[in-house]
């Protein structure tokens, strides 16, 4: 697991529900962190995930109609928590989850450099 040194891109913390799924198994879980290019998950039952598995999260925004998908795979599994990096979301995802980061980072300047650097990738 990356240690904060080694990340690229900042993380908030974040709770909220979201689902989870992995072939043609599905779970709802808890959102505890979050970036632009991955999030940490609490599954709220046992689900099994290999390391390197494909998955899609799907994070329903409160209050809004507006949802999160992020297509990503397992990058780490410690604790009954589920790490996950991005590696594919679409225009309207990343641009209500930019937004989220810039309301609870409070520094816009950082998320722009962080967003530039995702880009390029």
């Amino acid at each position: 697991m990356n240690t904060p040194e080694q990340r690229r891109f900042s993380r908030i913390r974040f709770h909220s529900g979201a689902t989870l799924s992995i072939g043609n198994r599905e779970t709802a879980c808890e959102v505890l962190d979050l970036s632009l290019k991955g999030a940490l998950l609490r599954p709220l039952d046992a689900f099994d995930a290999a390391l390197g598995e494909r998955c899609l999260l799907e994070l329903r925004l409160d209050g809004e109609e507006a949802v999160v998908r992020m297509e990503g795979e397992v990058a780490h599994r410690e604790a009954g928590r589920i790490g996950l990096t991005s590696r594919e979301i679409d225009l309207d995802s990343i641009t209500h989850l930019r937004r989220l980061l810039e309301l609870n980072l409070g520094d816009a300047a950082l998320l722009q450099r962080e967003f530039s650097a995702l880009i390029s990738d």
